[in-house]
Parts: C-alpha cells; structure tokens; sequence
C-alpha cells in the first residue's frame, strides 16, 4: 500500500516555533531594545500570518520582553540600568534558593551534571582569555547549562520555571553589552563549582551574588547601553557605582 502523505504542521506547532525563534532573536540581540515590530516585514521574516504575529507577541509582552503600544503595534522592550539591577536582584532571588535547595537534595549524577557543564565552560572561556575566535552564544548557552546544572535538582519545576524567564532577561543585558569579565567571572565560576561540590550553599549564595554584582558593573560601565538609553525620558546614561571595580574586557 502507498504511505500516506506527511500531514503539514498545525498552525499551533508553527506558532510555537516562530515564538521561539522571535524569544531568541530579542533575548541574543538580533532584533534591539526599541526596534519597532512591524508585522508585514515580521510576516516575511518568520512566515506566521498577522493574527498568529499578534498573539505570539501579546505573549511576548506578558514575559517583558516586547511592549505593546495600543493601536501603534509593538516594539521590544527597552532597557535601562535600573531594569537591569531589578532583573539581577530578582534572578538572584531565585537562583540562590534554588540552588540551596539543589546542594542540599542533589546526588551523584546531579555532581556529574555540575562537573560536566562546569568543564565545558571552562573551556570557552579559557579560549575567549586566550584571545581565540569563539562563538559568543555558545558561551553564554554554556553558561547557562552550567547555572542551571547548579539548581537542578531543587524539586520545583515551577521555580525553575521562573528562573529561567528570569534569566533570559538578564541574559538579554549582556548579549546587548557583549562583555566578558575574563579571569574574574572564570574564577567566580570555579567557586560555585567548589561550593556545590562541597554542599555549601552559605558560600555558594555569596559567589553568586557577587557574580551577578561585578556583572552588573561591568556591563554599566562599559556603556554598552547607552546608546539604547539616550532618548529615553527621564533615563541618564548608564554608570556603574564604583568605577574601580571595573574589570575584563570585552569579548571578541
């Protein structure tokens, strides 16, 4: 007997991943903060039709990442320093009791896990201190599977849940700032690692503050954003609080 033809994707499967594709074109930088989105030229970019555009990106505006201008349609979110430190406390927030949760329940293939992402970022980044050509969204993907190896086995599908739309939004600072601290946020890796090898979730919580901490200042004070804050009322350009502790430099 003939086969049967492929049935041709459902209009709910193809909305999915436009959706995706449009998340991560904002959370990498690919579409910036401000950028208009108007749906004929999205239309011919992703191949969804208006009203599937429409909802994907009311969707979109619930996670923060697009605002919705009424009747004038919608652009991506903007950015500013003070979103960004919100964004951080926030994501540290429910890192850090994620992640005491995880020390405390985590077993040997949850340490496995820990290792193994810990190795394979380590490794871009000592490439990126070596001056090498290297993927920028492959290191922050290994970033994350690294952050999020930390709190894996927290228990809560929910938390992680949350997490991870928290961390896309702090994400989407530094890929706009492209910044790479260098020895320091290497370093500060390999104590989180340590910490959760050790089960120790007090130093673990201090690493990752301070983590989160030298980043924020990193990425203010390379005024990365300033460009996207300029004509923003009421926004001055972004600065960090102590220029001494400034540290890196950028990434290639």
């Amino acid at each position: 007997m003939p086969r049967e033809a492929p049935s041709a994707p459902d209009e709910a499967t193809i909305g999915e991943a436009v959706y995706r594709r449009i998340r991560t074109d904002i959370v990498f930088g690919r579409l910036p903060p401000g950028q208009k989105l108007g749906l004929d030229r999205m239309r011919a970019t992703y191949g969804a039709s208006i009203s599937t555009l429409r909802e994907l990106l009311s969707r979109l505006a619930s996670e923060g990442l697009i605002v919705a201008e009424g009747q004038r349609g919608f652009e991506v979110a903007p950015v500013s320093a003070g979103d960004f430190q919100e964004v951080t406390s926030l994501r540290l927030l429910l890192e850090a009791h994620a992640m005491e949760a995880s020390f405390a329940a985590g077993g040997l293939d949850w340490e496995g896990g820990v290792v193994a992402a810990h190795h394979k970022l380590a490794a871009l980044e000592r490439q990126l201190l070596a001056g090498e050509p290297a993927d920028v969204e492959l290191w922050k993907r290994y970033d994350w599977e690294f952050h999020r190896a930390l709190i894996a086995a927290c228990g809560s599908k929910a938390l992680l849940q949350a997490h991870a739309a928290m961390y896309d939004r702090y994400l989407r600072y530094q890929m706009v700032a492209v910044v790479f601290r260098g020895g320091a946020a290497a370093e500060e890796h390999r104590r989180l690692l340590d910490s959760a090898l050790a089960r120790d979730s007090a130093t673990g919580r201090q690493a990752l503050a301070e983590h989160l901490d030298n980043c924020v200042r990193h990425v203010l004070g390379s005024g990365a954003l300033d460009a996207f804050t300029a004509g923003q009322a009421g926004e001055a350009p972004a600065r960090p609080p102590s220029p001494s502790r400034r540290t890196g430099r950028k990434a290639p």
